[in-house]
């Protein structure tokens, strides 16, 4: 079993109940991006040999203020599984995500599939069937959260689960840079931010991972989700308390922490 191997398993031990392991880039030479990938990618793979069914794609790292709260300074992509979905209004079990947080952001959910390497913007927002209100609640695997570019990639993008508006809103409706965010916990307001938080735009955010997913031979696909990114600050989540986010122009999101 080579370091890659290693490290994917080490990973998937977590989810199956073990603690949070040390970080793994100090265990390669070099902890190289696309070595991050490949163990994303291994996991992927075992995962759905074992039944997971994808439902699309999400955007990590996409705002400054989460950047520099995790020290990183690029984004990162992950994989959304059927399984990661929380209905809107129910409750979420925390113990379900290892050191969970939640964030606000705008998700989209594609008519059409994107096959270029570098698609204009135009193209990405032909694409889009709707967008929606969606809470992201990320995890981490590595101790502490203590993590680099490689660990949270290795990791799927620090994924947890997520939560969809049921509002559908077609984009000529939005004003994507400008929208308000904000995010309550039980009535009292614990983040906010907008659009433009998102590198610019949610649907520049999306731009980069379609190119990203179509050099790599794995581009976004029509019914595919995409979360495309935080707006702003995450929190770190409290079980027995409820997590409202609305999105100026977009539906609701509530969950409640078990």
């Amino acid at each position: 079993m080579n370091k890659t191997e290693e490290a994917a398993r080490a990973l998937r031990s977590v989810y199956g109940g073990a603690p949070p392991i040390s970080p793994l880039r100090d265990q390669f030479d070099d902890p190289s991006v696309e070595t991050a990938y490949a163990i994303q990618d291994l996991n992927t793979r075992i995962w759905v040999e074992e039944g997971r069914k994808i439902a699309g794609r999400k955007i990590g790292l996409t705002s400054k203020a989460v950047q520099e709260q995790l020290g990183v300074d690029q984004p990162d992509s992950g994989i959304l599984f059927q399984d990661m979905e929380v209905a809107n209004f129910e409750e979420t079990a925390a113990a379900d995500i290892c050191q969970p947080r939640i964030e606000g952001e705008i998700a989209f959910v594609l008519s059409k599939d994107i096959l270029s390497e570098e698609p204009s913007q135009q193209e990405i927002e032909n694409s889009i069937d709707y967008a929606v209100a969606a809470f992201e609640i990320v995890g981490s695997r590595i101790k502490d959260w203590n993590i680099s570019i490689f660990d949270t990639i290795a990791d799927n993008a620090s994924s947890g689960k997520y939560v969809l508006s049921e509002e559908r809103v077609k984009l000529v409706q939005l004003d994507l840079v400008g929208c308000k965010m904000v995010l309550e916990k039980n009535g009292e307001m614990v983040s906010s931010g907008q659009g433009a938080a998102c590198l610019g735009s949610p649907i520049i955010a999306t731009q980069w991972l379609a190119g990203n997913m179509a050099k790599f031979g794995n581009p976004l696909k029509a019914g595919d989700v995409v979360l495309s990114g935080a707006l702003g600050p995450f929190v770190n989540v409290e079980a027995g308390k409820t997590y409202e986010l609305r999105v100026e122009g977009l539906g609701k999101v509530q969950t409640t922490f078990t």
